[in-house]
Parts: structure tokens; sequence; C-alpha cells
């Protein structure tokens, strides 16, 4: 069974975790060959991930929210091998609480059946940005 969703206690420690400043939001997405939706209609994966994309996009914007990089996993040089991932992406939200009010607006709780249809297994991953440059 796949990571589809959290909890409500890892998202009340996501809460809890308030500061300022930008968040960025690692996404690895494994799509379903075909979309499993509750209602039965018919597409792919990829086709129900880019209906989720298209209807959650404004709200995403309206807050803030941007793609900072977008990537295609090539190969695992370091880790399990059998952990492929279709879209792999890092989201940008001005502030925790942008993301907070994404997942609570209507409009992107409408957009949400198409990503529950499209994702067999994911990892979304918080983390701070810190500046380019100098040494780890």
């Amino acid at each position: 069974m796949g990571h589809t969703g959290f909890d409500r206690e890892t998202f009340e420690a996501f809460k809890e975790m308030d500061r300022e400043g930008p968040i960025h939001m690692l996404n690895l997405v494994k799509l379903h060959e075909t979309a499993e939706y509750e209602d039965g209609r018919a597409m792919s994966g990829k086709e129900a991930y880019a209906a989720y994309g298209k209807e959650s996009a404004p709200v995403f914007q309206r807050l803030g929210g941007k793609i900072v990089w977008r990537g295609a996993q090539e190969m695992v040089v370091i880790g399990p091998s059998e952990e492929s991932w279709d879209l792999c992406f890092i989201a940008e939200y001005p502030n925790p609480q942008a993301f907070v009010a994404m997942l609570s607006d209507p409009e992107y709780r409408a957009a949400m059946p198409h990503r529950q249809a499209a994702v067999a297994d994911s990892r979304l991953i918080r983390m701070a940005p810190i500046p380019v440059g100098g040494n780890f």
C-alpha cells in the first residue's frame, strides 16, 4: 500500500512547526497506470494528475506558491533501486500557513479526487530553504 496522504498527527505537527519565511515541499510521485476513481471513470494516472494540477493551480498560485524545481528520475545511484518516481518537483510556499490554507480551500479540495485517483505512492518532504553557495 502506497503513501498517498498524511494522518492527523502529522498534519498537526506540520502546523505546530510554524515559522516565518518560505518552505519547500519535495514531491516524489508514483502514478497508477490507470487512475482509480471511486466513480469508475476511465483515464490514466498521468491524465488524472494533470487534471489535479490544472484545477489546483489557481489556488496554489493565489496563495503565493510556485514550482522552483522539476526533474525526471533517470536512475537510483544510492538507495532502493525498486523505488521509481514518475514526477519529481519542489513546490515553494511563502510560509507554512499558505500550505495549510491551500489544503482547506474549497477549490483545492474539489481537485483532490484527481490526485487521490492518480497517485499510487508518494513522498512529501517539508524543507527549509538554505541559501546556495559556500559549503555544506
